[in-house]
């Protein structure tokens, strides 16, 4: 690594402003105690021409792709339109310059919706990945063959790197930082910053689950019944007999249908309902952990900090949809 490692930035049309903002302010802002820049920073695109953002005003990149050479990590910014969200494809010429950084051995990274133009240049084929969640589906849909995980903030796979959305390509950054430079150099960035130090990348994004419609699967029923049982003890026993399967049928048909087995899915169900309760109610932690089948406060912590990093208080100061003094 040289001492000033350079990040080239790929603007493409539609590109997310945060996103593209994202990488020029962190790894810009990773200094060493003598106020040092760890990084140098080049934004570029196709042409080095003009990009519509999708904020509805461009931007100038100062160069074109072939500042690719030169850099040793390359970042494909999100992007909510154009041809690699909208039809799974990418402009030859950014998928041959993407392509022949990655060969030459340069750290390729993406936020957000970064992850469909690394995906449509052939990076990702049988790599694990995240993308935001909300347009999860249509990534499968276009990439089947990626490794896609959209419950995480990052993934760090050695050279190639990806995020969620948002707040998650700042996470991805500072872990880079750290990587490269050490948790010192990344502190002090996040201080400049104003953000968090550190998340984990498997920390969960926030996502909404809606449960499976009843058409959608055999075992919907029985899926319903628990769901409405949630604060009952529910043994693999008790699941199986609803659905007149013997536990052994039950438990494979269950993980065909939903992916999950049947105690990984009752466990997220009681932890989407716990949540439900803490954004909707100023129900005390231990009623919410007992109305959610979490058994005591301390379950509903552990659980908690573990599918999605955060503790409960933290959770409900995030996301109270009530006016205080609201009960359930």
């Amino acid at each position: 690594m040289t001492e000033q490692h350079l990040v080239a930035v790929i603007a493409l049309d539609g590109v997310v402003s945060f996103d593209l903002g994202t990488p020029t302010q962190i790894f810009g802002t990773a200094r060493d105690e003598t106020g040092h820049r760890k990084y140098q920073i080049a934004v570029c695109s196709p042409g080095g021409l003009p990009v519509e953002t999708s904020a509805g005003y461009k931007v100038l990149p100062e160069h074109g792709l072939e500042i690719l050479e030169r850099a040793e990590t390359v970042v494909v910014a999100g992007i909510h339109r154009g041809d690699p969200v909208e039809r799974g494809t990418l402009d030859p010429a950014v998928a041959r310059a993407l392509r022949s950084a990655h060969e030459a051995g340069k750290r390729v990274m993406s936020i957000c919706t970064g992850a469909f133009v690394l995906a449509a240049a052939g990076l990702l084929d049988e790599r694990p990945a995240t993308t935001h969640w909300w347009w999860a589906e249509r990534f499968r849909e276009f990439f089947p063959q990626v490794k896609l995980d959209a419950d995480v903030l990052f993934v760090d796979d050695g050279d190639v790197l990806t995020s969620a959305g948002v707040g998650a390509g700042i996470d991805l950054c500072l872990h880079v930082v750290r990587t490269d430079f050490g948790s010192e150099v990344a502190n002090r960035a996040a201080r400049r910053s104003v953000v968090p130090p550190w998340r984990d990348g498997g920390q969960a994004q926030y996502i909404e689950r809606p449960l499976p419609r009843p058409a959608d699967a055999t075992l919907a029923a029985t899926r319903s019944w628990a769901a409405e049982r949630l604060d009952a003890p529910l043994s693999l026993q008790d699941l199986a007999a609803h659905a007149n399967m013997s536990v052994r049928t039950f438990t494979r048909r269950f993980r065909e249908e939903t992916g999950v087995s049947p105690a990984r899915w009752l466990l997220q169900r009681r932890v989407d309902h716990a949540r439900a309760l803490l954004e909707s109610t100023n129900l005390p932690v231990e009623v919410v952990a007992r109305r959610s089948g979490l058994g005591t406060a301390a379950g509903l912590r552990q659980h908690l900090q573990n599918t999605i990093g955060v503790a409960p208080s933290a959770y409900r100061r995030t996301f109270r949809v009530v006016p205080e003094g609201v009960g359930g």
